[in-house]
């Protein structure tokens, strides 16, 4: 990582706050000390259980606090004790007993029936705790700026005591986020899941000093409430009777329930296979109820008969659901659905549906001001500096946002056709009565229509007319073509192949495009199979479309946006890449990379990551980019298809070379000189790796394609997963931050160059700015060359006609990857091969060896 090389002047200032609390620290010299922590049973055996390991430390406090020197310390949950100052010795070990419920025998506390538990309701069990001295930890480490190890673990002491303070307060912790048990807190999304609001805190070194940054939060958990009405919800039906059981089962399991009679907790194991009123047990009647011999009878009985006459508890809903299994394999035991509950704070790690999502978005929403008072509130109501641990470091924080003062970049022009410039306003432009900079000319196409309600007639039409107000030619479809009726149930990869069949039989050769009319406008199935028969089998370019029912111009110039920067023209550039005046670029020859990978959903721990990167070709222009894409093992962050050497030692299979080609093509032979790479997706603790491997990489393609010349490197991070944000102050307090807004001042690291960009105008909620870290700048650009070319950047994403919120090469990587993800979803599906192994080892799943783009689309900007 590179120091910061100065500061930038260029914008007008403007006054801000941010989401940090200033910390004062009274007694920088003093030091954690860090002890490991091992707690097992009395057969030394260890104890996993991170609420018991909270327990037990809990009890290890109030018992041996003498023998501690009263010390109060933090513990993260796991194998780690913090305490300020040393402990009484290096080494101790502490016998603790907890008195815990007692597993009842008799079978009517199997149904965690009050009243009848055995005589002894309480057992106590021992644990063994041994406490080692591991390393200390000066406090005053964060405030020397220097970005080490020693760094890094002090603020991981400081916000492990936050955590231990959330976990007290029996709050459910996420990483570096707490969420109390607090109806108030709680949005329902749809099927059982609600969105749960909660606080994120973590400690910052900034150039002001230590700060508290605080934001809010919300992680997605399942509704608490009755179990029945979770699964109605969940199943999207309005009939206890209509559920299918078979879902319900694997959706159940692990979940966390309470008996509504007996207020106990159990873990969902599953579901009975009988229905309540059919599901028999064994009833041990009591002492005195025996036969001759007496010896205790035992009787069969249902557990619903049981219920109804043993607990007086009459089944209403559920006599004829099957049961909650919440005991273990060899001694089960069952409750009937409509006296179990949800318990609260159960995350929800599925991936939602783009109905759930999209009710997330609309009611998570918190403009700026009420999420600023949401903070400063918390910060009163919380006290953090009050815990002990922070107490005796002298830490007090501040219970208001840090005021500075930030810029405003001025939008860059653009240029659109007939050489005519754009100015935008508050971050958006438009195309009316205006022209695209370089538009193609359509004159062999075709729409097909896979059973939308559309006039496809008014549509190609309506088309034509917008375009022709945009400076592009479009001539009539050479064919339409209509799903027939009888294929519209067939399976996805099916009703592809009856069009594509359908296709060429009308078509003496290949179309220019094929406008593609789905029936739904997001998650359509026909979606992925459609776009990898077209992208990769064929080789021609496709639109997909549902259009309303009302067709707009707006709508229809969106379409067109995309439709034409696929098919190689360009909708506008900016003014000082159309005159060539680009500072830095445009003298010498340079290639910007954006660089992304994507990872399966929540849940799909063997789904193959897919790695995506965009290059720009047509030096000096930064508006034009090719993509190439690769498969790797699961999970793997590190894009491993950089540099990919042939084992004969004669080619290189690997992404670099292959933008590298598009590059020399477009201008005449030339390598670049210059490479600026923006990366996305990683956190700081991997910076180190994007350097030492992923950047080593790029340099060994380089050398193996341009005979060992090596251009200068400049590689940016860019971050949008952070929790800092920025307020107008004064009159603007209502409204977000205008678009343009940079800091690299005071909330920035002290040493580190990074700096907040929010490029984006905010309509909606609370802008979040991008988060840019230079690692290496070989090139040598100035804070202000760097920062205006970060937010130009901004305004060349070929989509739309507003500024996003991050470089646009990064958002091309990242929608490259989606499409490829859409269509390897397709291969998952349509995979019916009983050995499917493995996705994390090459050649173990045939989606590894996913085909690559067709030639005469590889180059294109397919997608847009």
């Amino acid at each position: 990582m590179i120091t910061r090389p100065g500061f930038g002047r260029s914008g007008s200032r403007i006054q801000l706050e941010s989401n940090h609390f200033k910390v004062s620290v009274k007694s920088p010299h003093e030091i954690f000390y860090q002890y490991s922590v091992l707690i097992s049973y009395e057969d030394r055996a260890p104890v996993e259980n991170k609420v018991i390991g909270r327990k037990i430390m809990d009890k290890l406090y109030d018992t041996y606090s003498s023998q501690l020197d009263g010390k109060k310390f933090a513990y993260d949950g796991e194998k780690a004790l913090f305490t300020v100052g040393p402990l009484p010795r290096n080494k101790q070990e502490f016998t603790i007993v907890l008195e815990e419920s007692f597993a009842k025998r008799e079978i009517a506390s199997r149904f965690g029936e009050p009243g009848k538990r055995s005589r002894q309701s309480f057992y106590s069990k021992s644990y063994i705790v041994a406490i080692n001295y591991a390393t200390k930890i000066p406090l005053n480490s964060v405030l020397d700026g220097a970005d080490t190890e020693q760094v890094q673990d002090a603020l991981r002491v400081l916000d492990i005591v936050l955590r231990q303070q959330a976990a007290k307060r029996d709050c459910l912790l996420v990483r570096q986020s707490f969420f109390h048990d607090d109806s108030r807190m709680l949005t329902s999304v749809g099927g059982g899941v609600s969105a749960c609001r909660g606080l994120h805190s973590s400690f910052r070194p900034t150039q002001g000093g230590l700060s508290l940054n605080l934001d809010v939060s919300t992680t997605m958990i399942l509704t608490p409430g009755p179990v029945i009405d979770f699964l109605i919800a969940n199943q999207g039906i309005h009939d206890a009777c209509r559920i299918d059981w078979l879902k319900a089962n694997k959706m159940l399991r692990n979940m966390r329930v309470k008996a509504t009679y007996s207020n106990r907790e159990f873990k969902i194991k599953g579901l009975s296979e009988k229905p309540c009123n059919e599901l028999y047990f064994t009833l041990k009647e009591k002492p005195g109820d025996v036969g001759t011999r007496g010896e205790v009878k035992p009787k069969e009985i249902t557990v619903y008969e049981y219920f109804r006459r043993h607990l007086n508890l009459e089944l209403r809903t559920s006599a004829y659901f099957p049961c909650l299994d919440v005991g273990k394999p060899s001694k089960p035991i069952y409750l009937p659905l409509e006296f179990c509950s949800l318990v609260s704070l159960q995350r929800y790690t599925k991936s939602l549906s783009s109905v759930q999502r999209a009710s997330l978005v609309e009611k998570s929403r918190q403009g700026p001001r009420e999420r600023k008072e949401v903070l400063t509130d918390s910060m009163k109501k919380y006290r953090y500096d009050e815990d002990p641990l922070l107490y005796a470091c002298g830490i007090s924080m501040e219970k208001q946002l840090t005021k500075f003062v930030g810029r405003v970049l001025t939008a860059p022009k653009l240029k659109v056709g007939k050489n005519e410039v754009c100015i935008p306003e508050n971050g958006k432009w438009n195309f009316n009565r205006k022209r695209l900079y370089e538009s193609i000319r359509i004159d062999h196409w075709a729409i097909v229509n896979f059973s939308a309600r559309c006039d496809m007639d008014d549509l190609s039409s309506k088309l034509k007319q917008c375009g022709r107000a945009k400076g592009m030619t479009i001539y009539d479809p050479v064919v339409f073509i209509e799903e027939e009726r009888r294929y519209r149930t067939a399976n996805p990869s099916e009703r592809v192949e009856k069009m594509i069949k359908q296709l060429k039989a009308k078509l003496r050769g290949p179309p220019m495009l094929i406008l593609c009319i789905l029936p739904q406008r997001k998650n359509s199935d026909i979606y992925g199979p459609w776009k990898k028969r077209c992208l990769v089998n064929l080789g021609i370019v496709t639109q997909c479309v549902a259009p309303p029912m009302k067709l707009n111009d707006q709508y229809l110039t969106n379409v067109l946006l995309k439709i034409n920067s696929k098919l190689g023209g360009i909708n506008s550039l900016l003014e000082i890449e159309a005159d060539s005046c680009m500072p830095v670029i445009n003298d010498t020859p340079t290639m910007i990379l954006g660089m992304d990978v994507s990872h399966g959903s929540p849940g799909q721990s063997d789904v193959p990551s897919i790695t995506a990167v965009v290059g720009s070709h047509t030096w000096p222009l930064i508006s034009r980019y090719s993509a190439a894409v690769r498969i790797q093992s699961s999970k793997v962050e590190m894009i491993e298809g950089l540099f990919k050497p042939s084992p004969n030692g004669i080619d290189d299979d690997g992404i670099i070379r292959e933008l590298l080609d598009v590059f020399r093509k477009s201008t005449d032979g030339r390598m670049p000189s210059q490479v600026i790479i923006f990366r996305d997706g990683v956190s700081e603790s991997q910076f180190n790796q994007v350097l030492n491997y992923e950047l080593d990489q790029i340099i060994k393609a380089f050398q193996y394609g341009s005979g060992g010349s090596i251009p200068k490197f400049t590689v940016i991070v860019a971050q949008k997963n952070h929790h800092t944000k920025l307020f107008q102050v004064g009159p603007y307090q209502n409204q977000n931050v205008p678009p343009g807004t940079v800091v690299d001042t005071n909330i920035m690291h002290p040493v580190n160059y990074d700096f907040y960009m929010c490029s984006q105008a905010g309509r909606i909620g609370t802008s979040r700015p991008a988060h840019y870290h230079v690692l290496v700048d070989e090139i040598g650009f100035s804070a202000d060359n760097m920062q205006n070319l970060i937010h130009s950047l901004s305004y060349v994403y070929q989509r739309s006609t507003t500024a996003i919120s991050i470089v646009a090469p990064v958002y091309y990587a990242h929608l490259t990857a989606s499409l490829v993800g859409k269509m390897m979803k397709f291969d998952e599906l349509s995979d019916t091969s009983s050995g499917r192994g493995s996705h994390t080892s090459a050649g173990s799943n045939p989606i590894l060896a996913q085909p690559r783009l067709h030639r005469d689309i590889a180059r294109s900007m397919f997608f847009c």
